[in-house]
């Protein structure tokens, strides 16, 4: 047994790679990114950058109906994105395992909401597990790939930012993944055609699958009960959690019971029944909404205690969690008069990298008073000072979409922009550029390419020209694709940040803007500038 010092991504990695997965597929995307780099970097295994996390799970679904072990990451929202093909993999199932990671980011570190994706386990009737720490990322990831087989279902893993990010000792056996003989794919319509004749009877199969599974779950060791007293002695407390919750609890509560949950759908109910039976009070702790909750008290169990007092909001740590128990105010959530009252720590909010090739459009889109339909990336800090040139920003790809909305209002003609990243065009902006040139929408898009996904740490995507191994593969032609949705040569320019003679004669980024909005037609400006960060270490390797 070799002991590794390894964030969760990488010990989700490891345990992709040494259940014999061979094929792993995602989308960048903070926490869950590290997953996929670590990945890709074993032997004999493919990984891609898919172009969005619908894409991803739908490679992912494939492969494992080859009978190939795939893993699937993305972060929760993008499970949002991946929602139409998960709800009927479930009814599919699979025939090598398949493992979607999702990961979670309570308190929005890097995220436009902190939703929970236990909830879409719940509703796309897929098992999830949810590990601790790095050593059970790496196991647990090693147990889905069997339970997605054993069951024939997919297996949810969910992390969340400090599981996927902390680094803990992980107990890797070096035990080589065996080879997997890969047969060709049989032929089931009955079970991989969705027509409903055929869909009807696979959410039969699956409702049998979870119904023996919910017997199985409550002698699963990855649920586990920790200091449990004798069967009719009552005690004053325990707690019910999972996650990284569980350290929390440890770290205040050394010598309390605990039923940790290792897999959160579905619940151990004859776990929990027995384990509510021996305490006076259960109190369950999870971050976010209350999942167990509200399952425990469905199952018509009286003594808990949950979100009456653990914030529904935001993390938690071991603080909030002794005091609200103990019945004081957190110090993360008032000033403690001790320790902080004379500590006055200046804000240090983020802002767009100085030399950044973003930069001057804002100026100039913040100048002229135009309506900014923003989306996901490092631009979106154009709505901060010193710009404040950004109005809206939804998710992924809205930005077209959104704009194209607001410019049906009269009274905002002339004056709405669209402003998106190369890899989130590629993401799910090019529909929203069909969309807009189908039903004849006069807005200018903007597209801010500055060769990579800078967001979540220069990763390569269809319009940089690279694989995830940085191998050379097509780019996407601008040109052409505006050509191909009827963009005329005199609405669609690209121009370089930081070359002013490709603005044109006599020309300035302002005046390109103004006329390409005051032509009132569909239009496309791509502003080319390589990222400033991805510049600097692009130099240093070539010195």
């Amino acid at each position: 047994m070799k002991k590794l010092l390894l964030s969760g991504n990488e010990a989700v990695a490891l345990g992709a790679y040494s259940a014999s997965a061979k094929v792993g597929v995602g989308y960048p995307g903070t926490p869950s990114t590290e997953i996929l780099e670590n990945f890709c970097k074993y032997k004999n295994v493919y990984a891609e950058w898919s172009v969005n996390e619908k894409v991803a799970l739908e490679v992912g679904l494939g492969a494992s109906i080859a009978g190939i072990r795939t893993i699937v990451t993305m972060k929760h929202v993008g499970v949002n994105v991946a929602a139409d093909p998960l709800f009927t993999s479930s009814y599919i199932g699979t025939t090598g395992g398949l493992v979607v990671v999702a990961a979670d980011d309570p308190s929005m570190h890097s995220s436009q909401n902190e939703q929970d994706s236990r909830y879409y386990a719940i509703a796309a009737k897929i098992p999830m597990l949810e590990p601790s720490d790095s050593d059970e990322a790496y196991q647990f990831t090693k147990l889905a790939f069997e339970l997605s087989e054993k069951y024939g279902v997919p297996i949810f893993v969910r992390i969340t930012t400090r599981i996927a990010h902390s680094k803990s000792i992980v107990n890797h056996d070096e035990v080589a993944p065996k080879e997997i003989e890969l047969v060709g794919f049989k032929k089931n319509p009955k079970k991989y055609v969705m027509i409903p004749a055929f869909a009807k009877e696979r959410h039969k199969v699956l409702e049998e699958t979870l119904l023996k599974l919910s017997e199985d779950v409550n002698n699963l060791p990855i649920n586990r009960k920790e200091l449990n007293k004798d069967i009719g002695v009552i005690s004053e407390k325990g707690f019910i959690t999972s996650g990284v919750c569980y350290n929390y609890v440890k770290e205040v509560f050394q010598d309390i019971p605990i039923l940790k949950l290792g897999m959160v759908n579905p619940l151990p109910k004859n776990l929990i029944l027995d384990f509510c039976k021996q305490y006076e009070t259960v109190y369950i702790v999870e971050e976010l909404d209350p999942i167990f909750e509200t399952y425990i008290k469905a199952l018509g169990i009286k003594n808990i205690i949950g979100k009456e007092i653990f914030p529904i909001l935001g993390e938690l740590n071991s603080s909030i969690i002794r005091d609200k128990i103990n019945g004081i105010k957190s110090n993360s959530e008032i000033k403690s008069s001790v320790l902080l009252s004379d500590i006055k720590i200046p804000p240090r909010p983020p802002t767009l990298c100085p030399g950044c090739p973003h930069r001057q459009i804002f100026a100039v889109l913040s100048k002229l008073g135009c309506i900014v339909s923003g989306d996901i990336g490092c631009y979106t800090l154009g709505v901060l000072p010193p710009f404040n040139a950004m109005d809206t920003c939804i998710d992924m790809g809205a930005s077209i979409t959104v704009a194209e909305g607001l410019n049906l209002n009269p009274k905002n003609s002339g004056k709405i922009v669209s402003v998106i990243g190369d890899s989130t065009f590629a993401h799910s902006g090019i529909t929203g550029l069909v969309n807009a040139a189908y039903n004849k929408h006069q807005i200018l898009i903007i597209v801010l390419d500055n060769g990579t996904t800078a967001m979540t740490g220069m990763q390569p995507n269809p319009l940089s020209g690279e694989t995830i191994n940085r191998e050379p593969t097509i780019q996407i032609d601008y040109e052409l694709l505006a050509a191909s949705v009827g963009i005329k040569p005199t609405n669609f320019r690209i121009i370089d940040a930081y070359n002013q003679e490709s603005y044109g004669q006599n020309s300035s980024m302002e005046e390109v803007v103004k006329e390409m909005l005051e032509s009132k037609k569909l239009s496309l400006l791509v502003i080319k500038g390589l990222c400033v960060i991805l510049k600097k270490k692009v130099k240093g390797n070539n010195s």
